[in-house]
């Protein structure tokens, strides 16, 4: 219940931050985004019609076409954020909350507003619904980062909506856009960034017991030999959290200051009882 309620917590201040993100600095600088929330601005444009209920019947709509590709758990937890960030777009509605005039400081902070709070939504185990049910298909299917597949449809609704618009707003909406989405990935991926590590020592029998104790963490012990020198070695191979690679170095050191040590960034881990991404959850 206490996971549950943390996660709902995280949805509503995700939501939030995207609503002041949109009603902040895109609207009143006639900017435009992407995706469900780009057609939602240029809709809000042409008629009027009020952003949080634009976006909560074009996001259920989308949902109900792709809900089989979320988990039980997501879909609830989508609905959350789909109705709770509607509602938020609704209430922070008001043409006189202008925090700049100037295009290009709007695009920047739409972006990082955005961009936080759909991550925090993406960390909190839900999506903002929308075009994120065509950013799941392409993570699933085409190994395509949330934020890269989101990029992507981003810009094509961003070029249709230059005929609202205008070019040069258009431009500033990209930078918006691009910001978001590497906010978005730094959030899903970055936090959770895995580095695998390869040790070769000759204290390798020790530095692997440290860890094992030290670190609780499981570690590969592979048989090698010297390409030169034609002796035996043992090869220690890990995969950790980024946060601990400063920790486990300096065990390293401590043991064998000559080791020889390199560091590489995991991608993705396939097994079970891993998370390949945090939109599995």
């Amino acid at each position: 219940m206490k996971k549950i309620t943390t996660d709902i917590f995280l949805i509503f201040a995700g939501g939030l931050i995207f609503s002041i993100g949109v009603n902040f600095f895109i609207i009143p600088n006639s900017l435009s985004e992407g995706g469900i929330l780009g057609l939602t601005v240029i809709a809000h444009y042409l008629f009027g019609w009020s952003t949080g209920l634009i976006n909560l019947v074009l996001n259920l709509s989308l949902l109900l076409i792709g809900y089989k590709f979320f988990e039980r758990k997501m879909m609830y937890y989508t609905l959350v954020s789909i109705f709770s960030s509607s509602l938020l777009l609704y209430l922070t509605e008001n043409k006189s909350w202008i925090l700049t005039e100037d295009t290009l400081l709007s695009a920047v902070f739409a972006g990082l507003f955005i961009g936080i709070g759909l991550g925090l939504i993406f960390r909190a185990g839900g999506t903002n619904g929308g075009t994120t049910v065509l950013a799941k298909m392409a993570n699933e299917y085409l190994g395509l980062t949330i934020g890269k597949a989101m990029l992507f449809i981003d810009i094509i609704v961003v070029l249709g909506s230059v005929f609202v618009i205008g070019v040069d707003k258009g431009m500033y909406t990209l930078i918006s856009v691009y910001i978001g989405a590497k906010v978005i990935d730094f959030f899903i991926d970055g936090i959770d960034e895995k580095v695998a590590v390869f040790i070769m020592s000759n204290h390798a029998d020790k530095i692997a017991n440290n860890i094992l104790h030290s670190m609780s963490r499981g570690i590969t012990v592979l048989d090698g030999h010297g390409g030169y020198t034609g002796d035996d070695k043992k090869i220690l191979y890990i995969v950790i959290n980024g946060t601990e690679l400063v920790r486990l170095k300096k065990l390293i050191k401590e043991i064998d200051d000559n080791a020889y040590v390199t560091v590489h960034q995991v991608n993705e881990i396939i097994r079970k009882g891993y998370k390949a991404s945090i939109m599995e959850r």
